[in-house]
């Protein structure tokens, strides 16, 4: 298990006021200040695996005599030997700030940068495993993004990791949501193209969305049945 501590990130303006609805604002000065406050309140913080398939079934692979059944996660490992199970995290003290402040579209805004820098410690974690593993294109899935692999996979996800409270300060609560909240699990696995879940997810007016949903590819996948019209 590896461990990546005190990660320094960076927020991007621009993507945090486009998430802001606020790309045709001149005036950004208070959101630069909300970033200057809020930054030492981000401990952004990685554990991951290296990892080697021992089998695959129909619609399961098997790492470390442990299970994980999705047929999508399984689509993509015909040709795939080695995978990255992981777990990001920003801690908890700007979840605990965003709380307690009373001032709600200020809330909003924590928020947000939260996400944002969650988003660039996941993308952080996948530059780091590009530079010392030498892969090309690489994608994630993660428990929950899809009804195909729904929040159950976190528990061989965590068991996989080992003691990812003990590494990183997050764990599971009973039902299977992770604490501090802006955390994020899933597995790294080489690609030849890039993959997002959310192809595979109907969803409308999902603010996290990063590509268009393809009926077309779920029916592939085996997770969409074939309507005639």
């Amino acid at each position: 298990m590896e461990i990546l501590d005190n990660i320094r990130i960076s927020l991007d303006m621009q993507e945090i006021k486009k998430a802001l609805h606020m790309e045709g604002s001149a005036d950004s000065s208070h959101i630069q200040a909300l970033i200057k406050e809020v930054q030492p309140l981000i401990r952004a913080r990685a554990v991951y695996r290296d990892c080697y398939l021992e089998s695959k079934s129909e619609d399961a692979i098997i790492i470390d005599g442990i299970r994980f059944t999705s047929r999508v996660l399984r689509r993509h490992m015909d040709n795939v030997g080695r995978v990255f199970p992981f777990v990001v995290t920003i801690g908890s003290k700007l979840i605990e700030y965003a709380r307690a402040c009373k001032d709600f579209p200020k809330q909003y805004y924590l928020d947000t940068i939260g996400n944002i820098a969650l988003i660039t410690v996941r993308k952080y974690l996948e530059d780091h495993l590009r530079s010392k593993y030498a892969l090309g294109c690489i994608s994630y899935m993660s428990p929950g993004s899809l009804k195909d692999w729904d929040l159950e996979g976190q528990r061989p996800l965590f068991s996989i990791l080992g003691d990812v409270q003990a590494s990183i300060g997050v764990y599971l609560t009973e039902t299977l949501l992770m604490i501090p909240t802006k955390s994020l699990s899933g597995i790294f696995f080489p690609t030849e193209i890039p993959f997002y879940s959310c192809q595979l997810c109907p969803r409308e007016n999902c603010q996290s969305r990063k590509a268009k949903y393809s009926e077309k590819l779920a029916i592939e996948y085996g997770i969409q049945t074939v309507t005639n019209c």
